[in-house]
Protein backbone atom coordinates (compact mmCIF):
# COMPACT_ATOMS: atom_id res chain seq x y z
CA UNK A 1 0.00 0.00 0.00
CA UNK A 2 1.23 3.50 -0.85
CA UNK A 3 0.50 5.88 2.02
CA UNK A 4 0.68 9.67 2.35
CA UNK A 5 1.04 11.18 5.82
CA UNK A 6 0.38 14.89 6.39
CA UNK A 7 2.46 16.79 8.93
CA UNK A 8 5.97 17.76 9.94
CA UNK A 9 6.38 17.36 13.69
CA UNK A 10 7.37 14.78 16.25
CA UNK A 11 3.90 13.26 16.09
CA UNK A 12 4.28 12.64 12.38
CA UNK A 13 7.77 11.19 12.78
CA UNK A 14 6.36 8.72 15.33
CA UNK A 15 3.43 7.81 13.06
CA UNK A 16 5.76 7.49 10.08
CA UNK A 17 8.08 5.16 12.01
CA UNK A 18 5.20 2.79 12.83
CA UNK A 19 3.74 2.93 9.31
CA UNK A 20 7.12 2.36 7.64
CA UNK A 21 7.86 -0.65 9.86
CA UNK A 22 4.84 -2.51 8.43
CA UNK A 23 5.42 -4.88 5.53
CA UNK A 24 1.98 -3.76 4.30
CA UNK A 25 3.43 -0.34 3.48
CA UNK A 26 4.97 -0.40 0.02
CA UNK A 27 5.91 3.31 -0.05
CA UNK A 28 5.50 6.10 2.48
CA UNK A 29 5.34 9.77 1.59
CA UNK A 30 5.24 12.58 4.15
CA UNK A 31 4.09 16.12 3.37
CA UNK A 32 6.03 18.16 4.26
CA UNK A 33 7.86 15.92 6.75
CA UNK A 34 11.17 16.67 8.50
CA UNK A 35 14.74 15.31 8.51
CA UNK A 36 13.60 12.42 10.73
CA UNK A 37 10.83 11.28 8.39
CA UNK A 38 13.21 11.67 5.44
CA UNK A 39 15.17 8.71 6.83
CA UNK A 40 12.18 6.35 6.57
CA UNK A 41 10.08 7.74 3.73
CA UNK A 42 9.94 10.36 0.98
CA UNK A 43 9.29 13.95 2.03
CA UNK A 44 7.21 16.12 -0.29
CA UNK A 45 7.44 19.91 -0.10
CA UNK A 46 3.69 20.42 0.27
CA UNK A 47 1.87 22.33 3.01
CA UNK A 48 -0.75 20.44 5.00
CA UNK A 49 -3.47 22.89 3.91
CA UNK A 50 -2.50 22.98 0.23
CA UNK A 51 -5.26 20.62 -0.84
CA UNK A 52 -4.71 21.02 -4.58
CA UNK A 53 -1.03 20.11 -4.30
CA UNK A 54 -1.97 17.18 -2.06
CA UNK A 55 -4.38 16.03 -4.76
CA UNK A 56 -1.65 16.26 -7.40
CA UNK A 57 0.68 14.17 -5.21
CA UNK A 58 -2.00 11.54 -4.61
CA UNK A 59 -2.47 11.18 -8.37
CA UNK A 60 1.26 11.28 -9.19
CA UNK A 61 2.32 8.72 -6.60
CA UNK A 62 -0.83 6.58 -6.78
CA UNK A 63 -1.55 7.03 -3.07
CA UNK A 64 -3.97 4.50 -1.60
CA UNK A 65 -4.43 5.93 1.91
CA UNK A 66 -4.13 9.42 3.43
CA UNK A 67 -3.28 9.73 7.14
CA UNK A 68 -3.72 13.20 8.64
CA UNK A 69 -1.41 14.12 11.51
CA UNK A 70 -2.20 17.73 12.59
CA UNK A 71 -5.54 19.36 13.33
CA UNK A 72 -5.49 22.28 10.87
CA UNK A 73 -6.24 20.35 7.66
CA UNK A 74 -8.95 18.37 9.47
CA UNK A 75 -10.72 21.50 10.69
CA UNK A 76 -10.27 22.96 7.20
CA UNK A 77 -11.97 19.93 5.64
CA UNK A 78 -9.30 17.83 3.95
CA UNK A 79 -11.40 14.67 4.25
CA UNK A 80 -14.45 16.49 2.86
CA UNK A 81 -12.25 17.68 -0.02
CA UNK A 82 -11.26 14.09 -0.82
CA UNK A 83 -14.80 12.70 -0.56
CA UNK A 84 -16.25 15.42 -2.80
CA UNK A 85 -13.61 15.04 -5.52
CA UNK A 86 -14.35 12.56 -8.32
CA UNK A 87 -10.71 11.44 -8.53
CA UNK A 88 -9.89 11.39 -4.81
CA UNK A 89 -13.08 9.93 -3.38
CA UNK A 90 -11.77 6.36 -3.71
CA UNK A 91 -8.80 7.20 -1.46
CA UNK A 92 -9.76 6.71 2.20
CA UNK A 93 -8.71 9.34 4.73
CA UNK A 94 -7.80 8.61 8.36
CA UNK A 95 -9.26 11.68 10.02
CA UNK A 96 -12.73 13.10 10.66
CA UNK A 97 -14.75 15.33 8.38
CA UNK A 98 -14.74 19.05 9.22
CA UNK A 99 -17.98 18.61 11.14
CA UNK A 100 -16.38 16.03 13.44
CA UNK A 101 -13.15 18.00 13.72
CA UNK A 102 -15.15 20.77 15.40
CA UNK A 103 -14.73 18.71 18.57
CA UNK A 104 -11.24 20.21 18.58
CA UNK A 105 -11.80 23.24 16.36
CA UNK A 106 -14.43 24.78 18.64
CA UNK A 107 -14.34 24.53 22.43
CA UNK A 108 -17.96 25.72 22.52
CA UNK A 109 -19.06 22.97 20.09
CA UNK A 110 -17.24 20.28 22.09
CA UNK A 111 -18.71 21.44 25.41
CA UNK A 112 -22.22 21.45 23.94
CA UNK A 113 -21.56 17.94 22.59
CA UNK A 114 -20.48 16.73 26.02
CA UNK A 115 -23.56 18.14 27.70
CA UNK A 116 -25.87 16.63 25.07
CA UNK A 117 -24.43 13.18 25.70
CA UNK A 118 -24.01 13.39 29.48
CA UNK A 119 -20.23 13.20 29.34
CA UNK A 120 -18.64 14.47 32.58
CA UNK A 121 -16.98 17.87 32.14
CA UNK A 122 -16.60 21.20 33.93
CA UNK A 123 -19.47 23.69 33.99
CA UNK A 124 -18.98 26.49 31.49
CA UNK A 125 -20.37 29.43 29.50
CA UNK A 126 -19.23 30.97 26.21
CA UNK A 127 -18.78 34.69 25.57
CA UNK A 128 -17.89 37.03 22.71
CA UNK A 129 -17.78 40.79 22.11
CA UNK A 130 -21.58 41.01 22.23
CA UNK A 131 -21.91 39.70 25.79
CA UNK A 132 -18.53 40.61 27.30
CA UNK A 133 -20.15 42.21 30.36
CA UNK A 134 -21.96 38.93 31.05
CA UNK A 135 -18.56 37.24 30.95
CA UNK A 136 -17.29 39.57 33.68
CA UNK A 137 -20.37 38.78 35.75
CA UNK A 138 -19.95 35.03 35.22
CA UNK A 139 -16.33 35.22 36.42
CA UNK A 140 -17.59 36.84 39.62
CA UNK A 141 -19.73 33.76 40.33
CA UNK A 142 -16.69 31.45 40.17
CA UNK A 143 -13.91 30.78 42.63
CA UNK A 144 -10.25 31.12 41.71
CA UNK A 145 -8.45 29.88 39.73
CA UNK A 146 -10.29 31.05 36.61
CA UNK A 147 -10.05 29.05 33.37
CA UNK A 148 -10.30 30.91 30.04
CA UNK A 149 -10.13 28.97 26.76
CA UNK A 150 -9.96 30.37 23.24
CA UNK A 151 -12.82 28.78 21.31
CA UNK A 152 -10.76 28.06 18.19
CA UNK A 153 -7.39 26.48 17.40
CA UNK A 154 -4.47 28.17 19.17
CA UNK A 155 -1.67 25.61 18.77
CA UNK A 156 -2.23 24.25 22.26
CA UNK A 157 -1.57 27.64 23.87
CA UNK A 158 -5.05 29.20 24.02
CA UNK A 159 -5.77 28.35 27.66
CA UNK A 160 -5.21 30.70 30.60
CA UNK A 161 -5.50 29.65 34.25
CA UNK A 162 -5.49 32.75 36.46
CA UNK A 163 -5.67 33.27 40.23
CA UNK A 164 -6.77 36.92 40.26
CA UNK A 165 -10.31 37.95 39.33
CA UNK A 166 -9.34 41.34 37.87
CA UNK A 167 -6.57 39.74 35.83
CA UNK A 168 -9.10 37.19 34.56
CA UNK A 169 -11.46 39.98 33.48
CA UNK A 170 -8.62 41.87 31.79
CA UNK A 171 -7.44 38.72 30.00
CA UNK A 172 -10.99 37.95 28.84
CA UNK A 173 -11.15 41.42 27.28
CA UNK A 174 -7.71 40.99 25.67
CA UNK A 175 -8.66 37.62 24.21
CA UNK A 176 -11.93 38.81 22.72
CA UNK A 177 -11.35 42.45 21.75
CA UNK A 178 -7.59 42.51 21.19
CA UNK A 179 -7.20 39.10 19.53
CA UNK A 180 -4.73 37.80 22.13
CA UNK A 181 -4.86 34.41 20.37
CA UNK A 182 -5.88 35.76 16.97
CA UNK A 183 -9.29 34.85 15.58
CA UNK A 184 -9.26 31.74 17.81
CA UNK A 185 -10.25 33.90 20.79
CA UNK A 186 -13.07 35.89 19.18
CA UNK A 187 -15.15 33.59 21.39
CA UNK A 188 -13.97 32.45 24.81
CA UNK A 189 -15.15 29.56 26.96
CA UNK A 190 -14.98 30.21 30.71
CA UNK A 191 -14.95 27.04 32.80
CA UNK A 192 -15.04 26.14 36.43
CA UNK A 193 -11.62 24.94 37.58
CA UNK A 194 -11.28 21.20 38.15
CA UNK A 195 -8.77 20.18 40.79
CA UNK A 196 -7.04 16.90 40.07
CA UNK A 197 -4.33 15.30 37.97
CA UNK A 198 -4.38 15.16 34.17
CA UNK A 199 -4.25 12.12 31.91
CA UNK A 200 -4.70 11.67 28.17
CA UNK A 201 -6.33 8.60 26.63
CA UNK A 202 -6.20 7.82 22.92
CA UNK A 203 -8.55 5.89 20.68
CA UNK A 204 -9.02 5.06 17.01
CA UNK A 205 -12.61 4.90 15.75
CA UNK A 206 -14.10 3.75 12.44
CA UNK A 207 -17.60 5.32 12.74
CA UNK A 208 -18.87 2.06 14.24
CA UNK A 209 -16.47 0.80 16.88
CA UNK A 210 -13.15 1.77 18.41
CA UNK A 211 -9.92 0.57 19.97
CA UNK A 212 -8.09 2.24 22.86
CA UNK A 213 -4.47 2.91 21.96
CA UNK A 214 -3.15 3.69 25.43
CA UNK A 215 -2.80 6.51 27.94
CA UNK A 216 -0.19 9.10 28.84
CA UNK A 217 0.48 12.04 31.10
CA UNK A 218 1.79 15.21 29.44
CA UNK A 219 3.69 18.08 31.07
CA UNK A 220 2.70 21.41 29.51
CA UNK A 221 4.43 24.11 31.56
CA UNK A 222 7.88 25.33 30.53
CA UNK A 223 9.23 25.50 34.09
CA UNK A 224 10.04 22.77 36.58
CA UNK A 225 7.35 22.07 39.14
CA UNK A 226 4.79 22.91 36.44
CA UNK A 227 5.51 26.64 36.52
CA UNK A 228 5.70 29.29 33.83
CA UNK A 229 4.06 29.53 30.44
CA UNK A 230 2.10 26.78 28.72
CA UNK A 231 3.85 25.02 25.86
CA UNK A 232 2.89 22.44 23.27
CA UNK A 233 4.27 19.83 25.68
CA UNK A 234 7.62 19.32 27.44
CA UNK A 235 7.42 15.56 27.79
CA UNK A 236 5.21 12.71 28.93
CA UNK A 237 5.05 9.25 30.48
CA UNK A 238 3.04 6.12 29.65
CA UNK A 239 1.22 4.27 31.05
CA UNK A 240 0.08 6.59 33.83
CA UNK A 241 0.70 5.02 37.27
CA UNK A 242 -2.58 6.14 38.87
CA UNK A 243 -4.67 4.89 35.91
CA UNK A 244 -5.61 1.54 37.39
CA UNK A 245 -8.16 -0.87 35.97
CA UNK A 246 -11.03 0.70 37.92
CA UNK A 247 -10.29 4.23 36.72
CA UNK A 248 -9.75 3.18 33.09
CA UNK A 249 -13.03 1.25 33.14
CA UNK A 250 -14.77 4.47 34.24
CA UNK A 251 -13.05 6.33 31.41
CA UNK A 252 -14.32 3.82 28.86
CA UNK A 253 -17.88 3.59 30.19
CA UNK A 254 -18.43 7.24 31.15
CA UNK A 255 -16.37 9.02 28.48
CA UNK A 256 -15.23 6.96 25.49
CA UNK A 257 -18.40 4.94 24.81
CA UNK A 258 -20.81 7.93 25.05
CA UNK A 259 -18.43 10.00 22.92
CA UNK A 260 -18.25 7.42 20.12
CA UNK A 261 -22.02 6.78 20.34
CA UNK A 262 -22.63 10.53 20.21
CA UNK A 263 -20.47 10.88 17.11
CA UNK A 264 -22.47 8.14 15.41
CA UNK A 265 -25.82 9.52 16.55
CA UNK A 266 -25.01 13.02 15.30
CA UNK A 267 -23.51 11.71 12.05
CA UNK A 268 -20.25 13.61 12.56
CA UNK A 269 -18.38 11.51 10.00
CA UNK A 270 -15.73 10.72 12.56
CA UNK A 271 -13.17 8.20 11.37
CA UNK A 272 -9.74 8.57 12.90
CA UNK A 273 -7.90 9.32 16.13
CA UNK A 274 -9.55 10.77 19.21
CA UNK A 275 -7.59 12.41 22.00
CA UNK A 276 -9.39 12.51 25.33
CA UNK A 277 -7.82 15.12 27.60
CA UNK A 278 -9.04 14.15 31.06
CA UNK A 279 -8.81 15.27 34.67
CA UNK A 280 -8.84 12.64 37.41
CA UNK A 281 -10.91 14.30 40.14
CA UNK A 282 -10.90 12.06 43.20
CA UNK A 283 -10.98 8.96 41.03
CA UNK A 284 -13.62 10.27 38.61
CA UNK A 285 -12.76 11.20 34.98
CA UNK A 286 -13.82 14.60 33.61
CA UNK A 287 -13.19 15.69 30.02
CA UNK A 288 -11.05 18.82 29.70
CA UNK A 289 -10.90 18.72 25.91
CA UNK A 290 -11.06 16.60 22.80
CA UNK A 291 -8.48 16.64 20.04
CA UNK A 292 -9.33 15.32 16.59
CA UNK A 293 -5.89 13.74 16.20
CA UNK A 294 -3.10 12.20 18.23
CA UNK A 295 -1.38 14.39 20.79
CA UNK A 296 2.16 15.69 20.59
CA UNK A 297 4.39 14.67 22.38
CA UNK A 298 2.14 11.79 23.52
CA UNK A 299 2.29 10.12 20.11
CA UNK A 300 6.02 9.71 20.61
CA UNK A 301 5.38 7.27 23.47
CA UNK A 302 2.01 5.82 22.46
CA UNK A 303 3.20 4.63 19.04
CA UNK A 304 6.36 2.79 20.19
CA UNK A 305 4.27 0.90 22.78
CA UNK A 306 1.81 -0.45 20.16
CA UNK A 307 2.93 -3.93 19.07
CA UNK A 308 0.21 -4.44 16.41
CA UNK A 309 1.04 -3.91 12.76
CA UNK A 310 -0.03 -0.28 12.53
CA UNK A 311 -1.05 -0.41 8.87
CA UNK A 312 -3.33 -3.34 9.76
CA UNK A 313 -4.96 -1.05 12.34
CA UNK A 314 -5.42 1.70 9.77
CA UNK A 315 -6.91 -0.79 7.28
CA UNK A 316 -9.31 -2.06 9.95
CA UNK A 317 -10.33 1.56 10.53
CA UNK A 318 -11.13 1.93 6.82
CA UNK A 319 -12.96 -1.44 6.75
CA UNK A 320 -14.93 -0.59 9.91
CA UNK A 321 -13.68 -3.72 11.65
CA UNK A 322 -11.87 -2.15 14.61
CA UNK A 323 -14.25 -3.79 17.07
CA UNK A 324 -12.66 -7.11 16.07
CA UNK A 325 -9.12 -5.91 16.80
CA UNK A 326 -7.26 -6.54 20.05
CA UNK A 327 -4.58 -4.00 20.83
CA UNK A 328 -1.24 -5.38 22.00
CA UNK A 329 0.89 -2.98 24.06
CA UNK A 330 4.50 -3.30 25.18
CA UNK A 331 4.55 -4.22 28.87
CA UNK A 332 7.40 -1.81 29.48
CA UNK A 333 6.87 1.80 30.50
CA UNK A 334 7.93 4.67 28.28
CA UNK A 335 8.95 8.29 28.75
CA UNK A 336 9.53 11.13 26.33
CA UNK A 337 11.56 14.24 27.14
CA UNK A 338 11.37 17.25 24.82
CA UNK A 339 14.43 19.34 24.00
CA UNK A 340 13.39 22.89 23.14
CA UNK A 341 15.03 26.05 21.85
CA UNK A 342 16.13 28.60 24.42
CA UNK A 343 13.40 31.21 24.89
CA UNK A 344 10.54 28.91 23.92
CA UNK A 345 7.53 29.29 24.16
CA UNK A 346 8.28 33.01 23.70
CA UNK A 347 10.72 34.19 21.01
CA UNK A 348 13.65 31.92 20.18
CA UNK A 349 16.45 31.68 17.65
CA UNK A 350 16.50 29.16 14.81
CA UNK A 351 19.29 27.62 12.79
CA UNK A 352 21.34 26.29 15.70
CA UNK A 353 23.54 23.30 14.76
CA UNK A 354 22.44 20.02 16.40
CA UNK A 355 25.08 17.41 17.17
CA UNK A 356 25.09 14.03 18.86
CA UNK A 357 21.84 12.44 17.66
CA UNK A 358 23.83 9.73 15.89
CA UNK A 359 25.28 8.66 19.28
CA UNK A 360 21.91 7.66 20.71
CA UNK A 361 21.58 3.89 21.03
CA UNK A 362 19.26 3.33 24.00
CA UNK A 363 16.48 5.78 23.06
CA UNK A 364 14.42 6.76 20.03
CA UNK A 365 15.03 10.26 18.68
CA UNK A 366 11.98 11.86 17.08
CA UNK A 367 12.46 15.06 15.10
CA UNK A 368 10.00 17.87 15.80
CA UNK A 369 11.49 21.26 14.87
CA UNK A 370 14.54 20.42 12.78
CA UNK A 371 15.81 21.10 9.27
CA UNK A 372 18.88 20.23 7.22
CA UNK A 373 21.18 23.23 6.87
CA UNK A 374 24.48 23.78 5.08
CA UNK A 375 26.47 22.35 7.99
CA UNK A 376 24.06 19.60 8.98
CA UNK A 377 21.03 19.22 11.22
CA UNK A 378 19.70 22.51 12.62
CA UNK A 379 16.90 23.76 14.85
CA UNK A 380 13.86 25.19 13.08
CA UNK A 381 11.19 25.32 15.80
CA UNK A 382 10.50 25.73 19.49
CA UNK A 383 10.22 22.04 20.28
CA UNK A 384 13.22 20.50 18.56
CA UNK A 385 13.60 16.82 19.50
CA UNK A 386 11.62 14.22 21.45
CA UNK A 387 13.75 11.60 23.20
CA UNK A 388 11.78 8.42 24.00
CA UNK A 389 12.99 5.53 26.14
CA UNK A 390 11.64 2.34 27.73
CA UNK A 391 12.11 1.09 31.28
CA UNK A 392 10.67 -1.25 33.88
CA UNK A 393 8.80 1.81 35.20
CA UNK A 394 8.43 5.43 34.07
CA UNK A 395 11.30 6.56 36.30
CA UNK A 396 13.79 4.16 34.73
CA UNK A 397 12.54 5.24 31.30
CA UNK A 398 13.03 8.90 32.23
CA UNK A 399 16.56 8.21 33.43
CA UNK A 400 17.35 6.61 30.09
CA UNK A 401 15.99 9.59 28.14
CA UNK A 402 17.96 12.03 30.30
CA UNK A 403 21.13 9.99 29.78
CA UNK A 404 20.60 10.15 26.01
CA UNK A 405 19.96 13.90 26.10
CA UNK A 406 23.39 14.42 27.64
CA UNK A 407 24.88 13.27 24.32
CA UNK A 408 22.93 15.80 22.22
CA UNK A 409 23.90 19.44 21.90
CA UNK A 410 22.64 22.65 20.35
CA UNK A 411 23.06 26.22 21.52
CA UNK A 412 20.37 27.26 24.01
CA UNK A 413 18.98 23.73 24.44
CA UNK A 414 16.57 23.40 27.36
CA UNK A 415 14.58 20.52 28.80
CA UNK A 416 12.71 19.88 32.02
CA UNK A 417 14.68 17.75 34.44
CA UNK A 418 11.75 17.02 36.78
CA UNK A 419 9.27 15.05 34.67
CA UNK A 420 7.38 12.61 36.86
CA UNK A 421 7.87 14.84 39.92
CA UNK A 422 4.16 14.61 40.75
CA UNK A 423 4.16 10.82 40.49
CA UNK A 424 6.92 10.09 43.02
CA UNK A 425 4.46 8.52 45.44
CA UNK A 426 4.04 5.68 42.93
CA UNK A 427 7.77 4.97 42.76
CA UNK A 428 7.66 2.50 45.64
CA UNK A 429 4.38 0.99 44.48
CA UNK A 430 5.39 -0.01 40.95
Amino acid sequence: MKILLLGSGGREHALARSIASSNKCKELFIAPGNPGTAQIGTNLEIGVNDFESIKAAVIKYQIELLVVGPEDPLVNGVRDFFEQDQILKSVPVIGPRAKGAQLEGSKDFSKEFMFRHNIPTAKYKTFDEQNLDEGYAFLETLKAPYVLKADGLAAGKGVLILEDLEEAKSSLKEMITQSKFGSASSKVVIEEFLSGIEISVFALTDEKGYVILGNAKDYKRIGEGDTGLNTGGMGCVSPVPFADETFLEKVEKQVIEPTINGMIKENLGYRGFVYFGLMNVNGEPYVIEYNARMGDPETEIIMPRIKNDFVDLLQACVDQSLSEVEIELDDRHAATVIMVSGGYPASYAKGKLITGTEKIKDSIVFHAGTKMGENGLETSGGRVLAITSFGKDIFEALESSYASIEKINFEGAYFRKDLGFDLQEYKTKL
